[in-house]
């Protein structure tokens, strides 16, 4: 049986405290690391802000245990999603800013074409002891949020990314698992950058910019 769970705020933070009271009774530990090549492509002439909640920017799962002849699973990926949506970003779009806040009234951020907020809304994942296949699986799906400077909303999707890693090729369970996760966010960066033109409102807002990549021009600011 897969592992599966969504993330949050109360729920990192209960399974960071779990996770410790854990350690000493064969949790297995994962941080994912990993450098992502920037997409090959015409950057798109705008302007973007980038605002990582702490919640992603820390992203981790945990899974515990469900019998002794098993371990539990602390996965830490916040360090390589921020590493891959900037490497992405800054690949797609003629500059990236990085917002001092979240978008919204009165919050003092550079004025920008628009505000891109990514969350991780779930995750799952499979690992030989859940399914008798020597096969590592992660399944992620992100909503993510475009936004105005001040907040105002202009696209909200859903994107699915997944990673497989065979176990033939791997030493160890945690080296299965993080190369899986690699290959999800690697799965990830591609599936935005060739659909980011095609989201319905998106596709919208570009054609409604009277001189792509003009802040002031555009009229996206708060």
């Amino acid at each position: 049986m897969s592992g599966s769970m969504t993330t949050g705020p109360e729920r990192w933070l209960a399974a960071t405290l779990l996770a410790l009271l854990l350690t000493a009774c064969g949790t297995k530990q994962v941080v994912v690391q990993s450098e992502f090549p920037p997409p090959v492509m015409n950057k798109l002439p705008l302007t973007i802000g980038v605002w990582y909640a702490e919640d992603f920017a820390n992203h981790e799962f945990f899974d515990e245990a469900s019998g002794r002849a098993e371990s539990s699973w602390l996965v830490n990926t916040g360090q390589a999603q921020v590493e891959l949506w900037d490497t992405l970003l800054k690949g797609m779009f003629r500059e990236v800013v990085h917002m001092n806040g979240k978008p919204g009234p009165g919050q003092m951020n550079p004025v920008v074409d628009a505000v891109l907020l990514p969350a991780v809304d779930e995750l799952q994942y499979a690992i030989p002891a859940h399914t008798n296949v020597k096969v590592y699986e992660i399944w992620m799906r992100y909503r993510l949020q475009l936004v105005t400077t001040g907040g105002a909303p202009i696209a909200e999707w859903t994107m699915p990314a997944y990673g497989k890693t065979p176990t033939a090729f791997l030493q160890s369970d945690e080296a299965a698992v993080r190369l899986a996760a690699i290959v999800a966010l690697r799965d990830a960066g591609a599936h935005f950058a060739s659909s980011f033109t095609r989201v319905p409102d998106v596709a919208q807002w570009l054609a409604s910019l009277p001189r792509a990549g003009d802040p002031v021009a555009s009229g996206v600011q708060p």
